[in-house]
């Protein structure tokens, strides 16, 4: 492990401008080198979901900084954010997020056509990313006509289409059966040993065991 892909400098979240605010997030400084595994575990209503969504860019910091590949997001345009996410950052949430009128090779595309990629490099971009996560075989078929781990996977594949370097997933396995969540689980530990830098929110113990780097949050702050 190297330099620092992700670097949060006293980072907080407030939702709220009345009287009643809520602190979702408390000055928070962290770092997640290249390359890394790493777990972001605490009880639900903690802040977890929120600080991913902050160093993913989804949304934006009520104070402090987030370096992503030494660019502070925090400064950048809405434009030129959305322009960094789709080329650096992959997504996975938990319900798959999946357009139910595509094909699971259509979800991917679409992926595709936001970050860029010509459009005569997407089928066969997509068709290999299909094979990576072994679903090849489900290239037409509809989010309904698939099981939730294969969902899961189509997800996977499809915050991969612009070959981004960074995996942030919020509770990837959390909506899962346990023969789908070891089979998921599989894919990403496959993911990782590639060199992306992986960094999932979870109440998956066995999980975070596995983790190179656990961050645990309480109350909005990381316990050291």
């Amino acid at each position: 492990m190297n330099n620092p892909i992700i670097r949060t400098e006293n980072l907080e979240k407030i939702y709220g401008k009345s009287t009643v605010k809520t602190h979702a997030v408390r000055g928070v400084s962290m770092e997640i080198p290249r390359g890394s595994f790493s777990c972001i575990i605490g009880k639900s209503g903690h802040g977890k979901s929120t600080l991913m969504q902050l160093i993913g860019g989804l949304d934006r910091a009520t104070k402090g900084k987030v370096f992503i590949d030494d660019v502070n997001i925090s400064d950048l345009s809405d434009g030129k954010l959305s322009e960094l996410r789709a080329k650096k950052i992959g997504f996975v949430f938990q319900f798959f997020n999946l357009l139910q009128n595509l094909t699971a090779l259509e979800n991917i595309q679409v992926a595709m056509m936001f970050g860029g990629v010509p459009a005569n490099n997407q089928r066969k971009k997509a068709e290999d990313l299909l094979r990576l996560v072994g679903l090849y075989d489900k290239a037409n078929s509809k989010p309904n006509e698939l099981s939730g781990g294969q969902q899961q996977r189509i997800s996977i594949a499809r915050a991969l289409a612009n070959d981004p370097d960074i995996l942030l997933m919020d509770e990837p396995t959390g909506n899962l059966d346990s023969e789908s969540e070891k089979d998921v689980l599989e894919h990403i530990f496959k993911i990782h040993k590639a060199r992306k830098t992986v960094v999932i929110v979870t109440h998956n113990n066995e999980l975070a065991k596995q983790a190179e780097i656990l961050f645990e949050m309480r109350d909005g702050k990381l316990n050291s």
